[in-house]
C-alpha cells in the first residue's frame, strides 16, 4: 500500500485509527480458551467487529512468538483474514545488519505479507536499508517512543546541538523517502510534536500511547497532522480488552467507534 492509497482509506473511513492486536492469553475472555486456537478466534472477532472503523492493524509479535510455532500459525491465520485495504504493521522492532536484516524483511514482507515493519535504528543504515528495498513496503523507524525509558537515551544532547531522536530522524531521511519511511512518535511526548512534524513534514507517524497510556488524541492531531493526515494513531488495550465477557467484540467496536468519531471531527477541522 502506498501513501496515496493509505490516505484514500483515511478519507473514506474518516479514521486514522490503528488497532494493536496485542493478544494476551491471560487477558482474553476465558470462554475462548476452550477453542483450538484462542488467539486466532479472539483476533477474528475483533477484526470482524472493527475493520470498518480502522485503517491499520498492528500485531505485536511478542504475543505470537511467545507461543512458539502455534503462535506463528495464529499470526498467519490472522493475516489471511485482514482485508487487503487495511494497512498491516508487524510490530517486531527488528534491528540487525546485512543478510540478517534482508531475511527479516523477506519474512515479514514476502512470507507474512505485511505492509510494514517496525525497525530499531541503533545499528545504522545497514540495519535499515534492506527493509527499504521492497517496493510498496514500509519501514517504521523508532524515533521518539512513548515508554518511560525513552528518557535514557532519546533526549541525550548531541555535540552539534539537538537531541538523539532528532539526529535519528534527520539521518534516516537520507536513507529513504516519505513513501517508504514512517517514524514511531509516542503520544506521551506531545510537547515534542511540533518539532517532530517540522523535522519530517511529509512523513507518516505511527503514534502509540493514546488511550491506556494517557496520550491525548486531539492534542497530537492538532500538532502532528499534515496534508495527508500523516498519523496512524494506535490503540490496543483500550479497545481489544474493553470487556472480558462474551460481548468482548461488541465492546471493542463501541470503543473503536468512539475513537473513530473523534477522529472524523478532527479530520474535518484540520484538513478535509
Amino acid at each position: 500500500m502506498n501513501r496515496k492509497e493509505l490516505f484514500e482509506q483515511i478519507k473514506s473511513k474518516q479514521s486514522y485509527l490503528c488497532i494493536g492486536l496485542d493478544t494476551d492469553l491471560s487477558k482474553i475472555p476465558s470462554h475462548l480458551l476452550q477453542a483450538e486456537d484462542p488467539i486466532f478466534e479472539f483476533n477474528k472477532a475483533i477484526i470482524n467487529a472493527t475493520s470498518d472503523l480502522c485503517v491499520a492493524y498492528k500485531p505485536n509479535l511478542a504475543f505470537y512468538e511467545s507461543q512458539g510455532s502455534k503462535g506463528w500459525r495464529s499470526l498467519e491465520k490472522t493475516m489471511e483474514i485482514i482485508p487487503r485495504n487495511i494497512f498491516t504493521i508487524a510490530d517486531a522492532k527488528r534491528g540487525d545488519i546485512g543478510n540478517t536484516s534482508t531475511l527479516y524483511a523477506q519474512a515479514f514482507f514476502k512470507q507474512m505479507n505485511f505492509d510494514s515493519v517496525t525497525v530499531a535504528p541503533y545499528m545504522g543504515i545497514d540495519s535499515v536499508k534492506p527493509f527499504l528495498a521492497f517496493e510498496n513496503r514500509w519501514v517504521i523507524l523508532l524515533a521518539l517512543t512513548s515508554n518511560e525509558g525513552a528518557n535514557d537515551f532519546q533526549f541525550n544532547q548531541q555535540e552539534g546541538g539537538g537531541m538523539l531522536f532528532q539526529d535519528v530522524m534527520r539521518k534516516a531521511q537520507t536513507w529513504g523517502h516519505p513513501d517508504q519511511l514512517m517514524f514511531v512518535c509516542g503520544a506521551t511526548q506531545a510537547e515534542q510534536f511540533e518539532k517532530l512534524r517540522a523535522m519530517a513534514p511529509d512523513s507518516f507517524f505511527l503514534v502509540p500511547g493514546v488511550g491506556a497510556q494517557g496520550g491525548d488524541l486531539a492534542t497530537i492531531s492538532r500538532l502532528g497532522m499534515n496534508k495527508y493526515c500523516g498519523l496512524l494513531v494506535n490503540s490496543s488495550r483500550q479497545i481489544i480488552y474493553a470487556s472480558k465477557g462474551k460481548d468482548f467484540a461488541e465492546a471493542a467496536r463501541e470503543e473503536a467507534l468512539k475513537v473513530q468519531q473523534e477522529m472524523s471531527g478532527l479530520l474535518a477541522e484540520l484538513i478535509l
